[in-house]
């Protein structure tokens, strides 16, 4: 039997999250028996250890239909897991990635993962996306923009949260113009008015099987840069995602500056053992 743990990342307040499926022990397993686990088990992406020559552990992520090279909130699940089954001895660990060598960071419940230095591709003109979303609620003040801290997304401002909360998305045109661009998805914002709230989000990525998403750690990373860049510059910031699934999520981005550079990107949360799940082996 493979055992598996499912675990909510990014949980606010002991609620909700992201859910994510986690094999902490290694069954030697298969790309074909890993894709068939996350497909099994449902959730948008499943994390698998093994041993690592370069860190202290390996971690691959599946989703339902294909490989991705790194998936935040599958991290934060890893690492909740572990911190619970009391296998974690330090504060800070290395693991390796298909984006690289990244460093985790335990402080009591809160676990925060590093992300890659950003790196800002195009500026995407509205009309490349008015067949995804209706274009009459972006806020224009700021630009849609390719944007990624180890995973691209196209990141897209609107106007207020009752638009963002009222949008209906093309989940046929956001898959082609993601394949087009060579992006995850498209993740949507809007700013929020206090300290201890930077953006409300929803995030889109169906070309990966994911219609939406509660959490997404990854694209936060990137969307925290990118709203350093255009002048909302803070060493905390603070979003929530999820509420459209009844699955309200708090995400946490550090950022590091150095001569008025970014220079160190961390993304945290919260989490929780949701179940313990068994699966036969023979898939």
């Amino acid at each position: 039997m493979v055992r598996v743990y499912v675990a909510s990342a990014f949980s606010k307040n002991e609620k909700g999250g992201n859910k994510a499926g986690v094999l902490i022990d290694d069954y030697n397993l298969s790309i074909k028996q890993k894709m068939k686990v996350a497909e099994m088990l449902g959730y948008s992406e499943t994390a698998f250890i093994s041993k690592s020559d370069k860190a202290d552990f390996k971690l691959e992520y599946f989703t339902p239909v294909e490989e991705v090279p790194l998936c935040g909130h599958a991290t934060i699940a890893t690492f909740v897991v572990l911190n619970n089954l009391k296998k974690l001895k330090k504060s800070l660990y290395k693991i390796e990635t298909k984006s690289g060598i990244l460093n985790i960071q335990i402080q009591d419940d809160i676990i925060l993962m590093q992300q890659n230095l950003p790196n800002y591709y195009n500026i995407i003109d509205k009309s490349e996306v008015e067949d995804c979303i209706d274009i009459e609620v972006l806020n224009t003040n700021y630009p849609i923009q390719i944007v990624s801290t180890g995973l691209k997304d196209i990141l897209v401002p609107i106007n207020s949260r009752e638009s963002l909360k009222k949008l209906e998305p093309n989940f046929e045109e956001m898959k082609k113009i993601s394949k087009e661009k060579d992006v995850i998805g498209m993740h949507l914002f809007t700013l929020g008015n206090t300290d201890e709230l930077t953006a409300v989000c929803r995030n889109f990525a169906p070309l990966y099987g994911i219609d939406e998403e509660s959490a997404t750690g990854t694209s936060n990373c990137a969307l925290a840069c990118y709203l350093y860049k255009y002048g909302i510059k803070k060493n905390k910031y603070i979003f929530e995602q999820g509420y459209e699934l009844n699955n309200p999520s708090q995400i946490i981005v550090y950022l590091e500056e150095n001569n008025n550079e970014i220079s160190n990107v961390l993304v945290g949360g919260k989490g929780y053992i949701v179940e313990e799940v068994k699966i036969d082996k023979e898939l």
